[in-house]
């Protein structure tokens, strides 16, 4: 086997985010600062980068980063001049600031470069350089090759993709994160959580993205209770912070699952936040690919990953896939974890989320291929309702 990896230049620790403007200023002088809907909060970063640059232009980013106003924002940067782009906060600003700079360096059409509702067709120019910081824990954005943005049009999210939107460096400082909500914690956590166990298990996996996801896991399971419940907790802010960062690495080189597959459509069509959805799918999926590895590949590979899951998730040497399942499970009920039908989820929508989940990208790494009425019965198990995240 030949495998490869790529990820982004990562300075990693408490207090990192103070060089963000130095190290800005080594990528280039007319700068476009994408932030969060509230841009004040930043107000510390864009007097650091008016500092250092010649010129800084902003855009805020609230919710889902939309097609039409991403390429209106791109065509803005180009006329601007914007030669490097910031971008600060949770996963969908990071997708965005990775769009506008892939854009702001290419004239084509959105639509020429989006995948599954688009032609797909790569880049013709390297992205603007570009620096990410996170201040959630969650997607890994921050050193993904991929932008997620929301096609209204198609009611789906679909990804701008090509290996040159891992951006130029990505800064971690779990320190940012403390002042999230535990909604929000609980929320991005287990989005973090689901692309480790998925990328443990795709086909794609490797012996380069293994040790990230075996490491992530064991941070997760040990520490994302204790950032919900204490976010103030920079030992589990810290964990989080890698989980996440390892989640996005491992997802970028091995692919994800049927939980992805299906949080494309739903998060387009619900309009619920990214995490709650992986929340509620997560231990369903789970269950649904063990049952249908083992009657129809009982020697497949995956099977031993989840025993291997519900070791790392318990802590406990005996344990085994089914223990890992209901880790996650209580997980959920812990943090509160909604069930879909409490996202917005009706049965008259399932067979419309069944056939685009079947078209997504993230679908085609889960490790056995599911049927339509397992996607069905994956949707109707997750229904179930349960309190909001506290």
């Amino acid at each position: 086997m030949i495998y490869s990896f790529s990820t982004a230049r990562v300075v990693f620790g408490i207090g990192a985010r103070a060089g963000v403007a130095t190290h800005a200023a080594h990528l280039g002088k007319r700068c476009l600062l994408v932030t969060g809907s509230r841009a004040a909060r930043c107000d510390w970063l864009l007097g650091n980068l008016r500092e250092v640059m010649d010129e800084v232009a902003s855009v805020a980013i609230s919710g889902e980063p939309e097609t039409a106003f991403i390429s209106a924002q791109a065509e803005a940067a180009r006329r601007a001049g914007c030669d490097v782009v910031v971008a600060i906060g949770g996963g969908s600003v990071i997708d965005a600031g990775k769009a506008l700079a892939a854009l702001a360096a290419n004239t084509g059409d959105l639509f020429d470069y989006l995948e599954v509702v688009g032609r797909g067709a790569p880049l013709e120019h390297d992205p603007l350089p570009m620096i990410a910081v996170p201040t959630t824990a969650g997607t890994g954005a921050e050193v993904t090759a991929n932008a997620v943005l929301l096609s209204p049009a198609h009611g789906v999210k679909a990804s701008l993709r090509a290996p040159g939107l891992i951006p130029s460096l990505a800064i971690v400082d779990p320190e940012l994160a403390v002042s999230l909500p535990p909604r929000q914690t609980a929320a991005s956590g287990m989005d973090a959580l689901a692309q480790l166990m998925e990328s443990f298990v795709s086909h794609a996996a490797s012996p380069l993205t293994d040790p990230l996801c075996r490491d992530g896991l064991t941070r997760a399971a040990r520490s994302l209770r204790i950032a919900v419940q204490d976010g103030a907790d920079l030992r589990a802010r810290s964990d989080m912070a890698l989980a996440a960062l390892f989640s996005g690495m491992a997802l970028a080189n091995a692919k994800l699952g049927a939980v992805h597959g299906f949080a494309a459509p739903l998060g387009a069509m619900l309009g619920a936040a990214h995490g709650e959805i992986c929340a509620a799918l997560l231990p369903h999926v789970m269950e649904a690919n063990i049952r249908n590895l083992r009657r129809s590949a009982p020697r497949h590979p995956a099977l031993a990953r989840y025993d291997e899951v519900g070791r790392m998730l318990t802590g406990t040497e005996g344990a085994a896939a089914t223990e890992g399942v209901e880790f996650v499970r209580a997980l959920c009920r812990d943090l509160g974890v909604r069930g879909l039908a409490a996202l917005g989820l009706t049965e008259g929508l399932m067979e419309d989320v069944v056939e685009k989940a079947a078209r997504a990208s993230s679908m085609h790494g889960n490790p056995i291929v599911l049927a339509r009425d397992e996607l069905l019965g994956i949707l109707r198990e997750a229904m179930g309702e349960g309190a909001s995240f506290s």
